[in-house]
C-alpha cells in the first residue's frame, strides 16, 4: 500500500509515517517511480506505535518494544526493559505535571493578589 493508504487507514498523516520509518519504528519497499510501498502488516504496527505514543511514551521509547510492534500490544505481557522504560517515562510526565501544576497555582495566587477573587480559571 501506498504512504497515502497507510495514513487513511492509521488516521495519521503520511508526514508522521515519514517520521517513524525515519526512526527506524516502520519500514517501506520503493516502487520503481520511487514511491513508497507498504505491507498490510504496517497497519497494526503503526497503530501499536500511535498507541504507545498516546501513552506519553516517545519515539525513542517505542523502539524497546520493536520486537512486539507487529503483536497487539496492549495485551502482551510486558518486558522487563519494557516496564523500565514506562516507569521511567511515567516518572518524567509526574515530574511535568507538577511543575506545571506549581507555575499554575503561582499565577493563581498572583492574579487573585491583583484582582481580588474576580479570578477564575478558564477551562
Amino acid at each position: 500500500m501506498l504512504i497515502g493508504d497507510l495514513a487513511k487507514a492509521t488516521g495519521t498523516t503520511a508526514r508522521a509515517l515519514r517520521h517513524y520509518e525515519q526512526a527506524g519504528l516502520i519500514s517501506s519497499e520503493r516502487a520503481s517511480n520511487g514511491y513508497r510501498v507498504y505491507n498490510e502488516r504496517a497497519v497494526v504496527r503503526v497503530g501499536n506505535i500511535r498507541y504507545l505514543l498516546a501513552a506519553g511514551l516517545t519515539l525513542d521509547d517505542v523502539r524497546v518494544f520493536l520486537p512486539c510492534l507487529d503483536g497487539d500490544v496492549a495485551a502482551a505481557s510486558p518486558s522487563d526493559k519494557g516496564l523500565r522504560v514506562a516507569r521511567q517515562r511515567l516518572s518524567v510526565l509526574d515530574r511535568r505535571i507538577a511543575a506545571q501544576t506549581e507555575a499554575r497555582d503561582r499565577l493563581e495566587t498572583a492574579l487573585r493578589q491583583a484582582v481580588g477573587d474576580q479570578v477564575r480559571p478558564v477551562a
